[in-house]
């Protein structure tokens, strides 16, 4: 089983892309369940048609402890198994504790089963708070993919998720496995992107181009793959898909001090 985490800068599109990477992964016959670690429990929407999921800490509160996994488990399409960590009421407490709660529950439950080839977590953010970190300090994710694009505020979080990453490399055993670009058609962006994954230590795993289709599976609940298979950005996160599947490179990041990151940036004239 591979435990995989994504991270990235809000808005960046981690769940989207999570989603439409899953849909290419079950295609090709794999068992995958996501876990939304993300308070607005929008991680598994386009896999299950829509916002129909109730979270595992909604449902702490209102049945107790002693639940079921069904209760907080729902299959979506290519049988992919989605729960959502939820977070806390507006105001109230810390969102990264429904993480740290919702595996612990998972795990008691006996959601993680052998026939599993992926587990998922598309987690809100950055990583400077400790409960958002969870999948990386305890050794939850063993690989680390980071959404980001050619923009300078999405390749400053890359660098400081690579810190968390590089912080608990040793104790975890986490790695990082690639830079994922999301496209926001910003000139030279290809480049910059792959620039920066070399300074990382990392690469570029895949550069997915900005199509409307993806607004339009979207506003119909779902992915892209399910939604028009026959189109280009199908064929995409099927590409993505395999390149995931398929890497064996996992590496301890080294991180840019801010300095060379802005000068990187500067040469791409980002900055």
């Amino acid at each position: 089983m591979r435990q995989v985490a994504i991270y990235g800068k809000g808005g960046i599109g981690k769940s989207t892309t999570t989603q439409n990477l899953n849909a290419g992964l079950g295609e090709m016959g794999k068992k995958i369940m996501i876990v939304g670690c993300d308070p607005k429990a929008d991680s598994t929407r386009l896999i299950l048609g829509g916002l129909a999921q109730k979270t595992v800490l909604d449902t702490l509160r209102e049945e107790g402890d002693d639940i079921e996994l069904d209760l907080v488990m729902r299959e979506g399409f290519q049988h992919i198994r989605c729960v959502e960590s939820g977070g806390p009421e507006p105001g109230v407490g810390c969102a990264g504790r429904g993480i740290i709660t919702s595996i612990g529950l998972l795990e008691r439950l006996g959601a993680y089963t052998e026939d599993l080839d992926y587990v998922f977590y598309d987690v809100l953010g950055d990583v400077v708070c400790g409960g958002f970190a969870m999948p990386i300090r305890e050794g939850k994710a063993q690989e680390i993919y980071i959404v980001c694009s050619g923009e300078m505020m999405a390749l400053y979080a890359a660098n400081n998720i690579s810190k968390g990453i590089r912080k608990y490399a040793n104790t975890g055993g986490v790695r990082l496995g690639g830079l994922i670009c999301n496209s926001r058609n910003v000139d030279g962006e290809a480049d910059l992107v792959e620039s920066v994954a070399k300074e990382l230590g990392t690469q570029m795993i895949y550069f997915v181009p900005r199509d409307n289709m993806v607004q339009r599976a979207e506003i119909h609940k779902q992915t892209v793959i399910q939604f028009d298979p026959e189109s280009s950005q199908a064929g995409e996160y099927r590409n993505l898909a395999e390149k995931l599947d398929g890497n064996d490179m996992f590496v301890i990041p080294k991180p840019m001090n801010q300095e060379k990151l802005e000068t990187l940036l500067m040469e791409h004239g980002i900055l």
